[in-house]
């Protein structure tokens, strides 16, 4: 019969180990999430600023407001169309050396 003895603590070494690399990668996940959702919020922000310019509510050039939009709600503006009065964006936000993109529209509706 071999000697068991300090097995228990290789098993207890292995099971913190697993629990550590499936808690930084949550962290690496939620991370992520947390990018995504800023860049999500900054392009609504800024499309929503650069229509209100388009449609003559607010003073400016479109797509300038929404460059300082997304700046402002820690993002960067990548795109900005317009077409009268809808303005499309793209805003992105970095994330462990990748970027997170999300394109908002705003304007009248369509057909409207």
């Amino acid at each position: 019969m071999a000697d068991d003895r300090g097995s228990g603590s290789v098993l207890a070494l292995g099971i913190v180990c697993a629990v550590l690399c499936v808690a930084a990668g949550g962290a690496a996940v939620d991370g992520a999430a947390a990018a995504h959702s800023r860049a999500a919020a900054a392009a609504d922000l800024a499309a929503l600023a650069a229509a209100d310019v388009a449609s003559g509510r607010a003073p400016g050039v479109p797509c300038e407001t929404a460059g300082i939009v997304a700046r402002a709600n820690g993002a960067d503006l990548t795109r900005c169309d317009q077409a009268g009065v809808i303005v499309e964006v793209t805003a992105s936000t970095p994330y462990l050396g990748m970027a997170a993109s999300v394109s908002a529209r705003a304007g009248p509706p369509e057909g409207g």
